[in-house]
């Protein structure tokens, strides 16, 4: 079965390039779910033979999720469904949608996930794994069912939808999690069945340890509920009409042989398990008799032929729910039957639905007419699928019905009642039939004849095949007699059959009153309308719709009441609740110290710590804001170095790193604040944010003490050290427990950082798609060079057109050598008063010292301080450096690379690391050893832990990249354009194209300068602002409004390049 899934996930991957080939695309796709088909029609001898095939894969073995497959009779039917209907669907839709249709890619990627989706579902025998594929259906359907999201309709159903199928599937998981852990329940589907079935679910060794009926009562309610919802069952129904927003070849795949019968299938695995339960026979007949009889009526008022359906399946849903719930063998396998009839003609009807609205542009039955003689074979397929839907003799749907007629007349009065309530039911499906038909195909006098645009076999031949089935299961009725029975015998009772001809008897002359009646309800139609055109008092939809406001609004009130805006109060709140929460557990719980006590083990410990309290109190009291994050820093660095003193040096690395990086970000974000904080003499307040911090803080020291002193059994720590070394390979506990023990906690921490940062780094600057940091871009003019020499552009619409070999060639001429050196390569565009020679040639000379320190902490972080997170940290202060010496732009031409880029990269190699090893036989992020012999070196031990920690070192350096993007670089761009005066000079967005010129040009260029006057381009382009400029100087000459002195011109670039005469300053 893992094959089957693992070529619907392929499908779904390579959908969107499939689907390219245009709509012929979905003929090839068709393919696998019928090869599917196909290989599961090979398992026939061993289904019938109970050598159920199956297959295990331990996904998380530690919370009991494990992928078992086991196709008994029942999954492999509902397999052949999935997979054929599919087949038949995604065949049809190579025509229904018109060739110009947009996003068929999506839409085929996402059918192909469903139909994978709801395969596992069927044939998994965990109950942790069927939820899981019971939420990717919701989860898909909600995608097909909005498929067209431009318009309301469809994205309101598909918001209604998954709300109503995932809020019952989290009443489910309630349920599952339940019977998984009390005595005698089990997350393996047939192990639960049986230990239910036996008597033994919740009965332990020990009487007093056995699990009460009402808890187990409960829990079936709760799995009933989920069942219910994603049926559509009563009160939970109205979500499935609303559903026919979504094409036409969603409806005939998901609401009639696929998704909706999943809460079928769930029922009739639990049955011979749960059916003695009250509560589920209270549920089950209470929802089924209201759904059908709800359903049927509805229908009768519809004049979308899609909506017809709709309620007719609602109603069938009812019946068959009714069916495979009642508790007992001869209705479970008549509710089985009409499973797969219903299957075969709702489908059907569906697809001929859409060949109708296809190929006449309406589905109102109003307007409709003639349509049958146009296109016959459809219609004729129609007419056996709606036969087989009324009950007729000889087509599936009388097999099942007459099956539960059978079973019924003649029982106590609940089956008496039940049977009348299937009659009634009964007579209002034959007489919608009726009106399907009548509606899409029949002439009717008085409405003009229906012009038919166009035919396709590629549509008329799913619709016979899928019709076929109606007749073959109703003819051959002893198959599923076959297939069904075996299931159906593990309830007690009286077992029933599935049988072409029942013979005549007393369910045969109520099957002819039920036609009768129908035939007459559809016959006075006209007098009956008014009747019927009245709407309930009460309908689940309003109600839906009004619990939907109500919480709309009650959640506005909440967050009026508590996001006030103020961090501060965010804060109080949290910190008073958790220490009042905890507080109240430690005085009312019963505990008495088990630790002894001590404030500190050397007199360092005690120096460190008063010293950071110190800190940490100063920066509180403090009134300018860069003191106050000077002093926090402080108190973070006293932490470290008291994680050293207690001999935790990687801890302390890690910190320290951590709090320089917490010092870059607080000092890049009050670049943009005021000096100080407001002075606001709130002293009530002030008080009382004392009194929580002191409060919390004291919390959590008890809390720890507590924690320490609650531990009955021997501490992991003993063991810790020699099976860090055994399993992960490493001496450095801490980094062997973040990429091996827990690296799955880290996994996620590292994902939830990569979202967060490009989430938050978007809503801070939004300037273009690329996102990407400055590289030479934007320049602002006037720049200057290292030795103050200052570059004039002119202004066009290519913007400053400014080159770094230009401003080298003319730097080269000026006449002082040796003192033009430029260190860095963006150093040249920030004001000279921010430059210092320092900093820039200190940058220069350790960054690359950085660097490779943090590839060693990367490397050796697994037998030494380090990893991929300390290195990660002390690349990204090495990026903090070179933006602090060179400003944004040298931050840009040092890593041109977006750090949305490099965090994905370091996200994609941490997955693949977790999922190799699961290629070569092992468990998902299992390490291994690898060692081999190299000259020099010796021998060579690598954990293959590495890889996962080269991701999280990725993650950390475009996280940092992220931060001096956004809160550094665009803050910088930002302040120049606000605070730039000169109105000369003008800031345009020009593409970075030196990489386009050559050497030879360039000097080429700078020859033209030393032969040729300089000349200046003065037109104006269409749509630029000329300023006035005044005429560039010759070499030599002084500018008498600045007293600088031209030393050179470049006439390629219109720039000149002058610099500061020390004659006249002297």
């Amino acid at each position: 079965m893992l094959i089957v899934l693992a070529a619907f996930v392929i499908g779904a991957i390579v959908a969107p390039m499939v689907m390219r080939l245009g709509r012929r695309g979905y003929m090839y796709l068709s393919l696998i779910p019928a090869l599917s088909f196909g290989y599961l029609l090979t398992l026939v001898p061993a289904v019938m033979d109970g050598d159920f095939p199956g297959g295990r894969f331990a996904w998380v073995p530690q919370l009991n999720l494990v992928l078992t497959f086991r196709i008994d009779h029942l999954a492999w039917v509902m397999s052949l469904i999935v997979t054929g209907v599919g087949a038949a669907v995604l065949f049809y839709c190579a025509r229904y949608f018109s060739a110009s249709a947009q996003g068929m890619g999506r839409f085929a990627g996402i059918f192909m996930a469903f139909a994978g989706a709801m395969a596992g579902l069927v044939t998994t025998d965990n109950t942790l794994a069927l939820y899981l594929f019971w939420e990717l259906t919701s989860v898909f359907s909600f995608l097909l069912i909005g498929f067209n999201y431009d318009k309301r309709s469809s994205r309101r159903a598909a918001m209604q939808a998954f709300i109503v199928t995932t809020a019952g599937g989290l009443a489910m998981l309630v349920g599952i999690m339940v019977l998984g852990v009390i005595p005698g329940g089990s997350f393996a589907i047939s192990e639960l069945v049986a230990s239910a079935h036996a008597g033994q679910l919740g009965v332990a060794a020990i009487a007093a340890e056995s699990t009460p009926s009402v808890v187990v009562s409960t829990a079936v309610a709760l799995v009933l509920v989920g069942a219910m919802a994603k049926s559509a069952i009563v009160p939970f129904h109205f979500w499935l009409p609303a559903a026919m927003a979504a094409p036409t070849p969603t409806s005939a795949y998901l609401h009639a042989a696929a998704m909706v019968k999943a809460g079928v299938y769930l029922v009739a695995r639990l049955a011979p398990g749960f059916s003695d339960e009250p509560v589920w026979r209270y549920m089950i007949v209470a929802g089924g008799v209201g759904t059908m009889l709800i359903g049927g009526y509805r229908a009768l008022k519809q004049y979308d032929l899609k909506l017809v359906l709709a309620f007719g399946t609602v109603s069938q849903l009812g019946l068959i729910m009714l069916m495979v719930g009642y508790g007992t063998p001869a209705m479970l396998l008549a509710g089985l039957g009409m499973l797969v009839a219903h299957a075969m003609f709702k489908s059907t009807l569906f697809l001929a639905v859409g060949q109708v609205d296809w190929a006449t542009g309406t589905r109102d039955l109003r307007q409709l007419s003639g349509v049958g003689r146009k296109i016959p074979m459809t219609a004729a397929a129609a007419a056996v699928a709606g036969m087989s839907m009324a009950g007729l003799p000889g087509f599936a749907g009388f097999v099942a019905k007459e099956a539960a007629l059978h079973a019924l007349i003649g029982g106590d009065l609940i089956a008496t009642a039940t049977w009348v309530a299937i009659a009634a039911g009964s007579v209002l499906t034959v007489a919608y039939t009726l009106r399907f038909w009548w509606g899409a195909f029949a002439a009717k006098p008085g409405v003009e004849e229906t012009e038919v645009s166009r035919r396709s076999w590629i549509m008329t031949g799913p619709v016979l095949v899928l019709a076929s089935g109606s007749l073959v299961f109703g003819l051959g009725a002893h198959l599923l007699d076959a297939v069904f029975a075996p299931h159906a015998r593990q309830l007690p009772g009286e077992p029933g059959h599935l049988v072409a001809w029942p013979g005549l008897g007393l369910p045969f002359v109520v099957t002819l009153v039920i036609l009768t009646l129908g035939v007459g309800l559809f016959a006075g139609r006209a007098r009956i309308e008014p009747f019927i055109s009245r709407e309930f008092p009460v309908a689940a939809e309003t109600a839906y719709h009004r619990m939907i406001l109500g919480l709309d609004s009650l959640s506005g009130r909440a967050t009026a009441l508590t996001q006030r805006g103020s961090l501060p109060a965010y804060l109080s709140m949290i910190f008073t609740f958790t220490a009042l929460a905890v507080l109240a557990a430690v005085a009312l719980g019963d505990w008495t110290p088990r630790l002894p006590v001590r404030p500190y083990d050397s007199v360092a410990q005690a120096v460190v710590a008063a010293l950071t309290i110190l800190a940490a109190v100063l920066g509180a009291r403090a009134r300018q804001r860069l003191k106050a994050v000077l002093l926090m820093g402080i108190s973070g660095y006293g932490v470290a170095l008291i994680y050293e003193l207690y001999g935790a040096p990687d801890l302390a690395l890690t910190q320290v790193l951590v709090d320089t990086m917490t010092l870059v970000v607080f000092i890049l974000v009050l670049r943009r604040l005021p000096q100080y904080f407001s002075h606001r003499p709130l002293r009530g307040s002030r008080w009382w944010r004392l009194a929580v911090a002191a409060g919390f803080g004291a919390m959590t020291a008890l809390l720890g003490v507590v924690a320490a002193g609650a531990r009955v059994h021997a501490p992991i720590a003993i063991d810790f050290h020699d099976e860090a070394y055994v399993y992960g390979y490493g001496k450095n506990i801490v980094n062997v427990t973040l990429v091996d023990i827990r690296a799955w906690d880290t996994f996620g921490e590292i994902s939830v950082v990569v979202a967060c940062a490009i989430g938050i780094s978007s809503l801070l600057f939004i300037r273009d798609r690329g996102g990407r940091t400055d590289r030479f871009r934007n320049l602002r003019t006037p720049a200057t060079s290292v030795a103050g020499q200052i570059v004039r552009s002119t202004h066009d619409l290519g913007g400053p057109t400014w080159r770094r070999v230009r401003a080298r060639a003319i730097e080269s001429s000026v006449t002082a050598p040796g003192r033009n050196r430029r260190w860095l390569e963006g150093s040249d565009q920030l004001p000279f008063w921010r430059r210092s020679v320092i900093v820039e040639v200190g940058t220069r000379l350790i960054f690359h010292t950085i660097l490779a320190v943090s590839l060693f902490f990367l490397f050796a972080g697994h037998n030494a301080p380090g990893g991929g997170f300390a290195g990660g940290l002390l690349a990204g202060i090495a990026l903090v450096l070179r933006y602090v010496a060179g400003g944004r732009y040298e931050l840009g031409a040092t890593v041109p690379l977006h750090p949305g880029h490099l965090m994905g990269t370091g996200l994609s190699i941490a997955g693949l690391a977790a999922l190799i090893p699961v290629a070569l036989g092992g468990t998902i992020l299992q390490s291994a050893k690898i060692e081999f012999v190299t000259w020099g070196f010796g021998d060579v031990k690598i954990a293959t832990a590495i890889f996962f920690d080269i991701g999280v070192y990725l993650v950390v350096v475009g996280l940092v990249l992220d931060i001096l993007r956004s809160l550094g670089a665009e803050i910088d761009r930002h302040g120049e354009i606000e605070g730039f005066e000169d109105e000369e000079v003008e800031i345009r967005p020009s593409a970075d194209s030196r990489r386009e010129m050559t050497d030879a040009e360039q000097a080429r260029a700078f020859d033209d300068v030393v032969s040729a006057p300089p000349t200046l381009h003065t037109g104006s382009e269409p749509g630029t602002r000329q300023e006035p400029q005044a005429s560039p100087s010759r070499p030599g000459e002084v500018d008498p409004k600045t007293g600088l002195t031209t030393v050179a011109i470049d006439p390629a670039t219109t720039s000149t390049l002058i610099m500061i005469d020390e004659e006249a300053d002297k």
